[in-house]
């Protein structure tokens, strides 16, 4: 299997570090990890959209030429095949409560982190064409109104999802950290619960991975 990746792009990194959580052995496991040159666009060739027909990575290609697309979607496999320790719930109740969790850090927290930017970072601009500024600064200011929320959530949890650390957890530190190229850091806009969070999940061995 080839699993495609980029180095710094948040939605990669989320799956190398479920998989690491996991404590994966790429090798043994038959993974090999290849690495696709955004800046280049590489991910738009015609040989890769033939793989991933909307240009996007991570992207799990199998043996049999099946191609496996979207975060969510090639962690749910990875949770399948490698089912401990367990990532995204041990029951129907907690698997949708873990769900809902991610899906609201993936939309209202990473999403606005990712359009800010794409949009207003001079470095992205080969990738986001054209760029809208005051789009990328006013969901910014969005990220903002999540982060509070967050921060407030886990004053009264210890992780993302309740009381274990699960998938949303890595969701929400990728973000984050790809956050770092808009200035956010939390701790400094008075998000203490949330920096604290994200300094612990920091220390975590598949965080340094």
């Amino acid at each position: 299997m080839k699993l495609y990746v980029s180095p710094r792009a948040p939605n990669p990194r989320r799956v190398q570090m479920f998989l690491a959580e996991k404590g994966i052995d790429l090798a043994a496991a038959g993974i090999e990890l290849v690495n696709v040159d955004l800046n280049a666009q590489e991910h738009k060739s015609a040989a890769f959209r033939a793989k991933s027909p909307l240009a996007r990575i991570p992207a799990l290609e199998f043996d049999d030429g099946r191609v496996l697309t979207e975060t969510r979607a090639i962690c749910t496999w990875i949770e399948g095949q490698h089912p401990e320790p367990n990532l995204m719930g041990v029951d129907a109740t907690e698997r949708a409560f873990i769900e809902m969790a991610d899906r609201r850090i993936e939309w209202y927290f990473l999403l606005p982190i990712a359009n800010c930017v794409r949009h207003t970072h001079p470095g992205l601009a080969p990738l986001e064409q054209p760029q809208f500024p005051d789009f990328g600064r006013s969901q910014g200011e969005k990220l903002r109104e999540t982060a509070a929320w967050l921060d407030a959530e886990l004053q009264r949890q210890p992780w993302m999802a309740g009381e274990r650390f699960t998938i949303a957890d890595i969701t929400a530190f990728c973000a984050i950290e790809f956050a770092k190229l808009m200035r956010f850091n939390a701790g400094e806009q008075g998000f203490s619960a949330l920096q604290a969070w994200r300094d612990r999940v920091a220390q975590r061995p598949a965080a340094r991975a």
